[in-house]
């Protein structure tokens, strides 16, 4: 895939945006800012769906201690339930660009749309994580930050199995939520969870 160059900003303080969790049934949409040091490269970076999670972690500690900065945000489950899903997205990545110690001078965002308020100009890179490194650095904070909070989410409702499936809609967790009823970190407005409250 080919790698992606602003054609607008040539300068340093670049940050990339990405989010984690869009697609599940339960827990929170979490977003990351990272603003890279070209000084300090950081081998290894990819979108962290291509990433063993050994190397997800690994990049996650090394993201944290290269970067010129980065934010980590969220939107809460009430949040996507009540404005959408792809709102809920584009508010976690406002707030994690707006947690930057430093200030971006510009902003790659990942995917084809741009969030609302931003503090500075920005473009959406379509497959931005596999792309661009910062958008990578971006990605693999926000995943890391969400796998760890689902799987702190899975010792308190152990029968559901979020540690396995991440509160993605398998078939595993179809079944628990059938047999079980939904808890409160599941997403009231999607399909699956929504059937069974309407029952």
């Amino acid at each position: 895939m080919e790698p992606f160059v602003s054609q607008i900003y040539f300068g340093d303080l670049l940050a990339g945006a990405d989010e984690a969790g869009r697609g599940p049934l339960a827990g929170e949409v979490v977003a990351a800012a990272v603003i890279l040091d070209p000084n300090r490269p950081i081998a290894g970076l990819a979108d962290s769906k291509k990433l063993s999670k050994k190397k997800r972690e690994a990049l996650f500690v090394e993201i944290q201690e290269k970067a010129v900065a980065y934010g980590v945000a969220s939107a809460t489950i009430e949040e996507i339930d009540e404005i959408n899903i792809l709102h809920a997205s584009m508010l976690a990545m406002s707030r994690a660009v707006a947690l930057l110690s430093v200030a971006p001078e510009h902003v790659l965002i990942d995917g084809n749309r741009i969030p609302p308020n931003l503090p500075c100009p920005a473009e959406a890179v379509v497959k931005g994580d596999a792309r661009h490194a910062a958008i990578s650095a971006a990605s693999i904070l926000a995943k890391v930050t969400r796998d760890r909070d689902i799987v702190q989410a899975a010792k308190i409702y152990p029968q559901y199995g979020f540690e396995k499936h991440k509160g993605y809609p398998t078939a595993l967790h179809l079944k628990a939520i059938q047999v079980h009823g939904i808890t409160p970190i599941h997403r009231r407005s999607f399909g699956p969870v929504k059937k069974i409250l309407e029952r």
